[in-house]
């Protein structure tokens, strides 16, 4: 099951970037199960984008708030499927 999570800094998430941070999210997501497709910096509204493959919907929720507890960035985290599984399912 793929989801978006999208993730906003707070003033002190931004001055704790390092790379090694960067490494144990990613090990977070790993643990959690999760098989991370893409990962994006923005500029807008949000400040990063993730799209990860999670087995259930309770390890999307498990890896965001332990994300957000390691980074002080906040996640707002969206299931998604692709729009021919859409058309499939509402056409």
């Amino acid at each position: 099951m793929k989801f978006l999570m999208l993730g906003k800094y707070s003033k002190e998430a931004i001055e704790k970037i390092s790379s090694k941070r960067t490494e144990k999210a990613l090990e977070i997501i790993k643990n959690s199960g999760g098989k991370i497709e893409n990962m994006f910096a923005l500029l807008g509204s949000f400040d990063l984008a993730f799209i990860i493959d999670f087995p259930k919907i309770e390890d999307a929720i498990k890896t965001s708030v332990e994300l957000s507890k390691l980074t002080g960035i906040g996640f707002t985290t969206f299931p998604a499927i692709t729009i021919e599984e859409f058309d499939k399912l509402v056409g």
